[in-house]
């Protein structure tokens, strides 16, 4: 019963463009610590069959697994996401805030409660240009008042902001199972604002990696400040792809905020 008690379930959110199979290194790791993980393929990413602009045309309807995974759970998880995965876990706390003890944001979109959805994305491209994109495939698809853009992370743009420090192995895992995804820009700007009484009433935790590329340091302790967690936590030498390149980092990280 002891051990029952104990027992935490765990379930991660990957980013853009990505899908279930990033966790790979993390997940064995938890569960060899005595936890349950559930690692979900958002739609038209993983091994999940629809496709973006074809399947999938608004931020619900990508977020969809994790909702509906969330629904059918008869008890309380600690969700973890990932980049923009971030999102996915600010709209499942909306809607299940009773299903979720914490959510971890693993340098991830944190948004607020005052401005739209797409505040936080909004400011992270600003201060973007079209270079920083390298060699992504980057294409506009639906009618004009409704635009969707599609992005493909390019090969380049992998190496360098994203698994720079990762273990090569990773890095060409990643560059044959990447999909097009997308950040749902226009749908998020017109979407409600997060509620505190949802999203504003889970207990939030942000993990900052210093040696992040793809969403910089500046970007990371800029979303803590418009919306403060209640722990912030840092993992030294981690690129974006911190459950690959410091895996153990992240895990104790993890399992060591579970037991405050």
């Amino acid at each position: 019963m002891a051990e029952e008690k104990k027992q935490k379930h765990f379930v991660l959110v990957h980013g853009l463009c990505h899908g279930a199979w990033c966790w790979y290194k993390l997940k064995p790791r938890l569960e060899s610590a005595g936890h349950r993980v559930t690692v979900l393929n958002l739609a038209a990413s993983g091994i999940n069959m629809k496709i973006i602009g074809q399947d999938v045309h608004t931020f619900h309807e990508y977020t969809k697994p994790l909702l509906a995974f969330l629904a059918s759970l008869n008890e309380q998880a600690i969700i973890v996401g990932h980049s923009f995965g971030g999102m996915g876990l600010a709209l499942a706390m909306e809607l299940f805030p009773h299903k979720i003890s914490v959510a971890i944001f693993l340098t991830a979109y944190m948004p607020d409660t005052i401005h739209q959805p797409s505040y936080v994305i909004d400011k992270s491209l600003e201060a973007s240009s079209e270079e920083d994109w390298q060699d992504s495939q980057i294409v506009t698809m639906g009618r004009p008042s409704e635009p969707l853009i599609v992005t493909t992370f390019g090969p380049k743009l992998l190496a360098s902001n994203f698994y720079q420090l990762s273990p090569v192995e990773d890095l060409e895992l990643a560059k044959t199972l990447v999909r097009p995804g997308s950040i749902f820009q226009h749908d998020l700007s017109k979407a409600k604002n997060f509620s505190e009484e949802g999203y504003g009433s889970v207990t939030r935790v942000f993990v900052v990696c210093d040696e992040e590329m793809a969403m910089n340091l500046e970007f990371q302790r800029w979303m803590i400040q418009n919306n403060p967690p209640k722990d912030v936590m840092e993992i030294k030498g981690a690129d974006h792809m911190a459950m690959l390149c410091k895996t153990k980092q992240v895990c104790d990280s993890i399992l060591i905020r579970d037991c405050k």
